[in-house]
């Protein structure tokens, strides 16, 4: 507890010499932000597409916006194509990441809060700042002392607790773990609003921390929608210049040369007509942070069963599953996906760029989620994308998943591997038909005429703005 208290003391004292190093910068720009809005991640830009949402939603109501964060993989071209969103980079510290850990993460947190304070100030003066939340340590903190010398508005957007995040590694009890619950409340009550992604965090924010939000689920950007046949097969053809289960597979003399074929498509090259390719593959994909609260052991595990099902002769496709993302972990599984030895699935692990990945969404067949909430609060982002394409998933238990996953209506729920394998059989036994439950999930989304992230966020989120001007 001593490292950790420590810890809180000196990043106090950064605070506080940053906020007086430059008190003068904000005196020059104190004037010049009224209406402006300052969207801050102390995380990757790229991978944050929710406050990439606000960032552009605020834009599309006319406001300036500072969008702040680090910027390891590329936002979204509608983000870097707006002329009223200006994206703030943080360089990234990885030189911190030398001596016991115990040190690291102390220089670490006193190096990012200096650096976030000192950015921040250094930015053309905000009505408003709207951090994302985890990750919280030190950035609820610095966003506050900003407000503070800004006399600005916070506005906290949680999209989990950063200390049950932590607890992941270290055990709920784990004083460091301790600490950043106690913070998290702390700094927590200090914001002026607050955004939340279910209702159950919403009323866990009130019963243990005494703070208000309000509920704003994410929803699909207008881009997630089903994919052209015809843009299908163009990213299938550009796909497979790097992976190989795009590619296609059994080429025949009974294709014309006039063929241009993909792993699921074929196209007429004299009338760029598309088809799709008989005995195709079915198209799995789930997309992962690659990180301790999704356990992709349990795909893996049921791929196995699938894999025996077919051996067993049971009338089964043979699978493509891609799994994308970026994050610490994804090292160790694809060691776990070489060792494997499949005759009638391949599996990839590409990065797509921010254009494919609603493309790919929108091509595949079934998608499966195996976020489990580190605190049981939040949903998986990944899911409201699948279901903007109208694609069915099958998605791992926990507890307010149900606020999302309408069991055996929108998707399936499973607990473990086995119960995930016999999902995976029971959707593809009669593949590729248009009957089954498969079809009918997808047939029940594109029915629902769900609510897209412009409409949630001005019906939610612009009132807060609105009400305080």
């Amino acid at each position: 507890m001593a490292a950790g208290g420590g810890a809180l003391g000196a990043v106090g004292a950064a605070l506080v010499l940053a906020a007086a190093a430059a008190l003068w910068l904000w005196r020059r720009r104190a004037g010049g932000g009224e209406g402006r809005v300052c969207v801050a991640v102390l995380g990757d830009l790229g991978r944050s597409p929710r406050m990439q949402y606000h960032a552009l939603s605020l834009a599309r109501h006319g406001r300036g916006v500072s969008l702040l964060g680090y910027l390891q993989t590329r936002p979204h071209g509608d983000v870097l194509g707006s002329d009223r969103i200006r994206v703030v980079p943080l360089s990234d510290l990885r030189w911190l990441r030398v001596g016991p850990k115990i040190l690291q993460y102390v220089v670490k947190v006193i190096a990012q809060a200096m650096q976030l304070l000192y950015t921040m100030l250094k930015m053309e003066r905000p009505s408003y700042i709207i951090l994302q939340n985890p990750p919280g340590l030190p950035s609820i903190a610095v966003a506050w002392v900003a407000c503070l010398i800004w006399r600005s508005k916070l506005i906290i957007d949680w999209h989990n607790y950063g200390y049950t995040i932590m607890s992941l590694n270290h055990g709920i009890n784990h004083p460091l773990v301790c600490i950043a619950k106690w913070y998290e409340k702390l700094f927590g009550r200090l914001s002026d609003y607050n955004l939340c992604v279910t209702n159950a965090m919403k009323e866990d924010l009130w019963v243990n921390c005494k703070i208000k939000a309000v509920t704003l689920y994410d929803r699909p950007a207008s881009y997630f929608k089903e994919t052209p046949l015809e843009l299908q097969h163009q990213l299938y053809m550009k796909l497979a210049k790097d992976y190989e289960p795009f590619k296609a597979q059994h080429i025949t003399e009974s294709v014309s040369s006039n063929a241009e074929r993909s792993a699921f498509t074929e196209m007429d090259k004299r009338n760029g007509c598309v088809v799709k390719t008989r005995g195709r593959p079915a198209l799995l994909i789930s997309s992962t942070s690659w990180t301790e609260d999704e356990d992709f052991s349990v795909l893996l595990k049921a791929l196995e069963d699938y894999e025996q099902y077919i051996n067993e002769g049971i009338k089964l496709p043979a699978l493509v599953c891609v799994i994308t993302g970026k994050g610490p972990l994804k090292e160790y599984y694809n060691g776990l996906i070489k060792k494997l030895h499949f005759r009638h699935i391949q599996i990839c692990t590409p990065w797509l760029e921010a254009e494919d990945y609603p493309l790919l969404l929108g091509s595949a067949d079934l998608g499966v989620c195996l976020h489990k909430s580190s605190s049981g609060l939040d949903l998986p982002m990944k899911v409201v994308d699948m279901f903007g394409c109208c694609l069915p998933v099958c998605a791992m238990y926990f507890e307010c998943l149900h606020e999302l996953v309408k069991h055996d209506e929108n998707g399936l729920i499973f607990r473990d591997s086995s119960e995930l394998a016999e999902q995976l059989k029971m959707l593809f036994l009669e593949f590729p038909t248009l009957e089954g439950k498969l079809h009918n999930f997808r047939k029940n989304l594109c029915a629902s005429k769900q609510l897209r992230w412009d409409e949630s966020w001005d019906q939610t989120v612009l009132p807060l703005f609105m009400q305080s001007e």
